[in-house]
């Protein structure tokens, strides 16, 4: 409704006529869950720097895995992280608490707000993207893993493989279930320790700061792989071509250690069954685009339910993808074969009008890993052209 004017006079009033623009939010902030002997228990701590960690849960001799992924997160690139310290069971026991071995100090348990303990206490946090228990390998901790960035919607899981593999070779390396929202990495790697010198440790620390380092130098829609483990002075186990031909299709990926060019992760799958989701770019990419749809069209909310409202819907997600594609995250020659907004009579009907809905179809057409490269070499004739 106008404002009535009483009085004679020039008056100035803002129109809002231009796009909401949609923000990209954040890609690479981890938590990772540990026991410490030092530091707060089942308080999820953000930490922005090494110095600070150590501040609060000491250093790598307060922790048999914690402080090493924490540091190799750093190390790796990574900026900013939750610590989550779940405690020891010798700590539980002699606060009476009841707990039926590590995986519950892990699991936690829901008590209401203040006084929920392991991933249960990361529900709490809005802005986690990566999850990891670093050198947790029992199914059941992969299993709540897993089932949180499921639940949670918009988060992803790193996973740690057993540090030794039974007789057999890589064929009896144990595999979580199925699920589009974790990675299963795989050998552990050698870092060095001030106090103890060489040692290994699980690599899920490592990838989440490769995760990160790869988000912003190249963007997230780029697999995190082929890429430098820093730190990294050796492998558990040095993983052949033909072995790997083994793991690949499995969905472990492998981090193998190549002549003249490094310690590298050769791995770029999620471990899911699901051909759609195999690259754990896409996962992470539809991730991204819609946490950054949820929380950009909050305004939507209690709009009137028109054509106006609709067209203005289209023209914001439109304006977002459209910078998504020209930043090379969509694959497609032009706009229209990287993706479509679709927010119109045929999407809502009057019955789903009444019921207070209103339902926006988006599409994309995510890029992929070029995991094979094949290059196709034959013989030309001496002194011949070669034909188009």
């Amino acid at each position: 409704m106008a404002t009535s004017y009483l009085s004679p006079g020039v008056y100035v009033e803002e129109v809002d006529r231009g796009t909401k623009p949609l923000e990209m939010v954040g890609t690479s902030t981890a938590a990772f869950l540990g026991e410490s002997t030092k530091g707060p228990i089942n308080e999820p701590v953000m930490i922005s720097n090494w110095s600070q960690y150590t501040s609060i849960f000491g250093d790598f001799q307060h922790s048999e895995y914690l402080a090493h992924a924490v540091y190799g997160f750093f190390n790796n690139g990574g900026s900013r992280c939750y610590v989550l310290n779940v405690g020891t069971l010798e700590q539980a026991k002699e606060r009476g608490e009841k707990v039926a071995g590590k995986a519950a100090l892990y699991i936690g348990s829901d008590n209401g707000p203040g006084t929920r303990t392991g991933l249960k206490a990361l529900e709490e946090v809005d802005d986690i993207n990566i999850v990891a228990a670093p050198g947790q390998t029992d199914p059941a901790i992969w299993d709540a893993l897993l089932s949180h960035a499921e639940n949670m919607r918009y988060r992803f899981a790193i996973l740690d493989p057993p540090e030794v593999i039974a007789k057999g070779g890589v064929d009896k390396i144990v595999k979580p279930r199925d699920s589009k929202y974790g990675a299963y990495y795989f050998p552990w790697i050698k870092v060095y320790d001030p106090v103890k010198g060489e040692i290994f440790q699980p690599p899920s620390g490592y990838m989440a700061g490769i995760y990160a380092r790869n988000d912003g130098e190249r963007g997230v829609h780029k697999a995190p792989a082929n890429e430098i483990v820093r730190g990294a002075l050796g492998l558990k186990y040095n993983v052949t071509k033909g072995e790997q031909e083994n793991l690949n299709p499995r969905g472990i990926n492998v981090i193998r250690d190549f002549p003249n060019r490094g310690i590298r992760v050769w791995g770029a799958r999620t471990i899911s069954s699901d051909a759609s989701w195999r690259y754990i770019n896409v996962r992470r990419l539809f991730n991204m685009v819609e946490q950054s749809i949820e929380l950009g069209t909050q305004w939507v909310v209690f709009e009137p339910n028109d054509h106006k409202l609709w067209k203005r819907v289209t023209r914001d997600i439109s304006a977002f993808l459209l910078r998504l594609w020209r930043q090379g995250a969509l694959f497609g020659q032009t706009p229209e074969q990287a993706f479509y907004v679709k927010c119109d009579e045929e999407t809502n009907p009057p019955e789903v009008i009444d019921a207070g809905q209103l339902i926006v179809e988006v599409g994309l057409s995510p890029v992929k890993p070029a995991e094979f490269v094949i290059f196709r070499v034959g013989q030309m004739p001496a002194g011949g052209e070669v034909s188009e």
